[in-house]
């Protein structure tokens, strides 16, 4: 009977072998934490905007594009046999983005696409950060926080007395959901 045991737990072991030591556990904890780090500040600056994509979304979005290129880069995966990875990355966070957009009856009035390029963006970050280039990660993170937050500031000066009429604070407006 110990036989069975001691076959069970040498399975068990193997199955968790991908982190073979400490230094490689700690890399995977910061990658994956700074993911989810800097998707949540897009996703908290979304949040209290009252976007439908908010914290969790953006979270969720970096965390898994992170995973999917860090997994591949354990296994071995050439840098740049990654393109693969990274294309279908791409092309299911564009579902994800265009599930964001909705067009109103009026011809011109569309909603969610600054959210939609926000959470494709907190994919790209979330892949940085996956591929262990943080700085780039955070450096991204930041200028996109500029641009949604400082740039709607200076959208809302500039736009013209009927705009402004719909572009208020807490007030979704056209195009910039």
């Amino acid at each position: 009977m110990s036989e069975i045991w001691l076959e069970i737990w040498t399975t068990v072991r193997s199955e968790f072998a991908d982190i073979p030591d400490v230094g490689e556990a700690t890399r995977i904890l910061l990658r994956l934490g700074m993911a989810v780090i800097l998707g949540g500040l897009l996703g908290y600056e979304r949040e209290r905007s009252g976007k439908a994509a908010g914290l969790r979304t953006h979270m969720l979005v970096a965390l898994g594009a992170a995973i999917f290129v860090l997994v591949p880069l354990q296994g071995g995966m050439q840098v740049g046999d990654i393109s693969r990875v990274l294309q279908g990355v791409i092309a299911g966070i564009g579902f994800l983005g265009a599930g964001a957009i909705i067009k109103l009856s009026d011809e011109r009035e569309i909603r969610g696409l600054t959210t939609s390029a926000s959470i494709w963006m907190t994919a790209a970050i979330g892949v940085a950060a996956g591929m262990g280039r943080e700085a780039t990660a955070l450096v991204s993170t930041l200028m996109a926080l500029f641009v949604l937050a400082v740039l709607r500031r200076v959208e809302a000066r500039i736009s013209t007395p009927q705009e402004q009429s719909v572009i208020t604070p807490g007030v979704k407006s056209k195009g910039n959901t």
